[in-house]
């Protein structure tokens, strides 16, 4: 399998993410990646066996989540035939999107609200993942005319 630029794209995709699910499983209390330390109630959750438990459970329930989509896309990735990754590239994009239906708000409010470390947090996260979808919807889009001219 050739590298093109839309397996490039995807498999550093999956290099960013998979360096989240790590953070997330070895160094929870992280502010790089996915950590939860921009959460200032993540620290307070500690004072709560009970709560930090269900936290703890909840961040490698999102780890493990991270890391079977991970696997699988990899799998798509390296052995998939070229519309299988261009599919494969069309719905890591709108899933991607759906952070902005229902992510976004709510770390937006936080945000406003004082909970999140360093302030304006939330607004560098939206920058960074419009720049991923970005990346993927150019990838994707230069890969299909590069198909549709050849």
């Amino acid at each position: 399998m050739t590298m093109d630029i839309l397996t490039t794209a995807l498999a550093g995709f999956i290099l960013i993410e998979i360096t989240n699910v790590l953070i997330l499983y070895f160094h929870p209390a992280s502010r790089r990646g996915n950590g939860m330390g921009v959460f200032k109630t993540y620290e307070k959750s500690k004072s709560d066996p009970e709560v930090h438990a269900l936290v703890t459970y909840l961040v490698n329930w999102v780890a493990g989540t991270k890391l079977i989509f991970l696997l699988l896309l990899g799998i798509i990735v390296f052995t998939g035939d070229t519309a299988t990754r261009a599919l494969s590239a069309a719905a890591l994009i709108i899933s991607i999107a759906t952070f902005y239906l229902r992510l976004y708000p709510a770390i937006k409010k936080m945000d406003a609200e004082g909970s999140i470390e360093p302030a304006g947090y939330s607004k560098t996260l939206g920058i960074m993942i419009t720049g991923i979808i970005l990346v993927l919807a150019a990838a994707l889009t230069v890969f299909l005319v590069g198909r549709r001219g050849g």
